[in-house]
């Protein structure tokens, strides 16, 4: 026996209320909509038949009718003839006529009445589907969106942290020694004078040189 039984068990179910007693909403709402599609299928199926034995009585009821018709014609023309008794027959067989055509009115009605409740019928389990359909497609994506945030945890979990940051550290001791060191062989380098710097030196020189002949001539006066 399927989840649905009959159609009316399908346009009055709560879809939510059954999704959320089931172990597998996915596999659940998978199997709700088979059963909407054939039950579909099947109601489709029914109206298309009323509405075929519709237009079946319509027919053969405008056929009686004009036959009934036809009838009172022959009426007519006996009585002109002053044929009484095939007037009298012509207007038993309209009778006939009339009774068959009222039963096959009966009949028209019956299925119009049919094939509108049918119709409605096809929208309310329509729209069930629609439900059943988006239903399914915001299960599908909430599982997506548990799925990959699982995977993205996992992932977290796996990569060490600590190990990392150890290693990242350990990089940047190693660039600070070498920059260190490139700082150290850069102190202990002789540098060349600029010539800025052979410039004042020589100034310096002549200032001395100056200052040492006043010294002299102080010292040793001629």
């Amino acid at each position: 026996m399927g989840i649905f039984t009959r159609f009316r068990d399908i346009v009055t179910s709560n879809i939510n209320a059954m999704l959320d007693r089931a172990e597998d909403p996915e596999k659940m709402v998978r199997l709700m909509i088979q059963e909407m599609e054939d039950t579909l299928i099947e109601v489709k199926s029914g109206c298309a038949g009323f509405m075929a034995e519709q237009k079946k009585a319509e027919k053969t009821l405008a056929e009686v009718e004009a036959e009934a018709a036809a009838w009172e014609d022959r009426a007519r023309l006996a009585l002109e003839k002053d044929r009484e008794d095939l007037a009298r027959a012509a207007l038993a067989e309209k009778q006939q006529l009339i009774r068959r055509a009222e039963t096959l009115r009966q009949q028209v009605e019956e299925y119009r009445t049919l094939v509108a409740n049918t119709q409605s019928d096809i929208a309310q389990l329509e729209a069930k589907l629609a439900d059943a359909r988006e239903k399914q497609r915001l299960i599908i994506q909430r599982r997506a969106a548990a799925v990959n945030r699982l995977n993205a945890q996992n992932r977290i979990r796996q990569f060490d942290t600590s190990e990392a940051f150890m290693k990242f550290e350990a990089y940047e001791n190693g660039i600070d020694r070498l920059e260190a060191q490139a700082g150290l062989v850069n102190s202990l380098r002789p540098k060349d004078p600029s010539l800025r710097e052979r410039f004042e030196e020589l100034e310096h020189a002549d200032t001395i040189e100056r200052e040492l002949e006043e010294l002299r001539r102080k010292v040793r006066p001629s």
